[in-house]
């Protein structure tokens, strides 16, 4: 394993350049940003897109190698290597043995689903020959069963045994799930989310019934979180951010982020741009339960739960589409792009210029309903919208060559990266390492009696 300090923008084009280049200075540009020492873990021969928590310590990573391997968040010392799947893994999940025992589930293209043993590496359970791919696991602890998605729902018990399923879920098949109150499951398929609930028959088996379909989505929904207990929310193609009420499953607020573009005109009248779909999609959606963090494009918006509003934002947070984000804070959050890089945001207060990249720019504001049943939402200039505020870059991680897919927060022992250049980064704060550092050379003196 290989231990680089990070430097400058310019000096990181890629990891290749690191190997040139083994110590390099960040500079002063950045003192909110700590991880200034990362570890290049090599191990994968495909694209990296999975990364899952195991415990406080360690972590698994998988992808289009079809490999799962198990990491030290600590040392970066790759611990297992589970073999078994002859595909790209699709969707990878953790789940509870009991005892405090972690289990790994995988599900692959090879349309095979696959438990593991990380701790010896061992495949303790396998299913074959499914009739589709999974595209996405969902546990439930409390039922101690588990759910896989594809082109049919089905419902697992710990043992593996198919304990029921529904059939042939449109030609787009399942994008999410998430759980719910009182044993239902929410469903991403296509434009429209599905409400199922779980039930134990007087024979004791398990029923999977349909209670209700949401259809106020305009376009294929890319993201599905859960926000609190009383809330959910789903994204689509299109820009819509939907709030929904997990008690009884309705709309109970909509976000159309939807930009605009002012043309020179002597007349004030604002036209609508043509935006790209892409830099309307909303790839990803994570909440700490107050905000809600949406991927949009390139950018980045914050969105208050309670007032039901954008309170922050950021049109042109990365180059390229942002894949994964993370509020680490009320006012801190983290993102990751197509770009290459993993960047570290601050909420502050909007200067009285608007920023470079919005100027001239709009968007839409929230409304309440059925989308279906609504006008378009009303636009206003940014300036307009009271206690905006903005995200402000606060550290800047450049180390891929790739895409990066996802990232896992250790908080005080580290981050982890994977990307599409097959490479796993743990980035870690420098200051912290310098003293486990001196600390440990201080013991070892001790033991040895040098002090």
């Amino acid at each position: 394993m290989l231990r680089w300090i990070l430097g400058g923008r310019e000096a990181q084009s890629s990891v290749e350049t690191m190997y040139k280049s083994p110590v390099l200075c960040i500079g002063e540009e950045q003192p909110k940003n700590c991880f200034t020492e990362l570890q290049v873990l090599k191990g994968h021969f495909d694209i990296v897109r999975f990364l899952v928590q195991i415990d406080d310590f360690r972590f698994a990573s998988a992808g289009d190698d079809g490999l799962v391997l198990v990491w030290s968040v600590e040392t970066g010392e790759r611990l297992q290597e589970l073999r078994g799947h002859s595909q790209q893994i699709t969707a990878i999940s953790t789940v509870s043995c009991g005892d405090g025992f972690t289990s790994l589930i995988t599900a692959s293209s090879d349309r095979s689903l696959s438990l593991w043993d990380p701790d010896t590496g061992n495949r303790v359970q396998t299913i074959s020959d499914l009739q589709s791919s999974v595209k996405c696991l969902l546990v439930l602890e409390r039922l101690s069963v588990w759910l896989s998605g594809g082109e049919e729902l089905c419902v697992w018990d710990k043992d593996f045994q198919l304990l029921c399923h529904r059939h042939k879920h449109s030609d787009t098949g399942i994008a999410a799930l998430v759980e719910l109150p009182k044993n239902c499951v929410a469903v991403a398929v296509d434009k429209e989310i599905v409400i199922y609930r779980l039930t134990v028959s007087s024979d004791s088996s398990m029923l999977l019934d349909e209670i209700m379909r949401c259809s106020d989505h305009h376009d294929q929904i890319r993201a599905l979180i859960n926000v609190n207990d009383r809330t959910f929310a789903s994204g689509s193609h299109a820009g819509e951010l939907i709030l929904w009420d997990s008690a009884n499953f309705r709309n109970v607020a909509y976000e159309h982020i939807l930009w605009e573009e002012s043309q020179p005109s002597s007349q004030t009248e604002i036209r609508l741009a043509a935006p790209k779909p892409s830099e309307m999609s909303i790839q990803h959606l994570t909440s700490n339960g107050r905000l809600i963090l949406a991927a949009v494009g390139s950018g980045l918006y914050v969105y208050d739960v309670v007032t039901k509003a954008v309170v922050a934002y950021r049109r042109a947070a990365h180059d390229s589409n942002v894949l994964h984000t993370m509020l680490l804070s009320d006012g801190e959050l983290m993102s990751c792009s197509e770009d290459g890089s993993v960047r570290m945001w601050e909420i502050q207060d909007l200067p009285l210029a608007a920023e470079p990249a919005s100027a001239g720019w709009f968007f839409g504001m929230w409304t309440f309903g059925r989308s279906s049943k609504q006008p378009g939402p009303q636009s206003k200039k940014v300036l307009e919208i009271p206690n905006l505020r903005t995200l402000e870059l606060t550290g800047d991680l450049i180390g891929h060559s790739g895409a990066v897919q996802m990232f896992l927060s250790f908080r005080e022992k580290g981050l982890v990266t994977c990307s599409t250049d097959h490479l796993l980064i743990l980035w870690k704060d420098g200051e912290r390492q310098s003293r486990l550092r001196s600390q440990a050379l201080f013991q070892k003196l001790e033991e040895n009696g040098g002090l």
